[in-house]
């Protein structure tokens, strides 16, 4: 079976494309000086360009996976998380307290999705 990279770099690639399912790599803020909402939305714009570049969008998602430095950030995660998710097509989540690569970091969004 061939897998399909783009956005191949020397240690990730953003994009892998295997028999119908896209896997997307974690996606954080270029822009840590936002709060979280600020992080989230720039996070989910990510989401939503790689998804288009690989032939999909948000009403495919099969599995979303959300690392976030403190639950104190949650409500407002949740409420971006709200505004943005295809409604109908909310797909299974797991939200996780976990400590990031970069502490300036607030989020990281990890996405599975099927092409459209």
């Amino acid at each position: 079976m061939e897998i399909k990279r783009i956005h191949v770099g020397k240690r990730l690639s953003e994009i892998a494309i295997h028999n119908g399912t896209i896997y997307l790599a974690g996606q954080i803020a270029e822009d840590t000086a936002q709060g979280i909402e600020g992080q989230m939305r720039e996070v989910l714009g990510h989401v939503d360009r790689l998804l288009g570049e690989a032939g999909s969008d948000k009403s495919c998602i099969l599995m979303c996976q959300i690392f976030i430095s403190d639950m104190a950030n949650f409500a407002g995660m949740n409420a971006v998380w709200d505004e943005w998710v295809a409604h109908g097509h909310t797909p299974p989540r797991a939200t996780v307290e976990a400590k990031l690569a970069n502490p300036a970091c607030l989020v990281e969004v990890c996405i599975t999705a099927a092409l459209r």
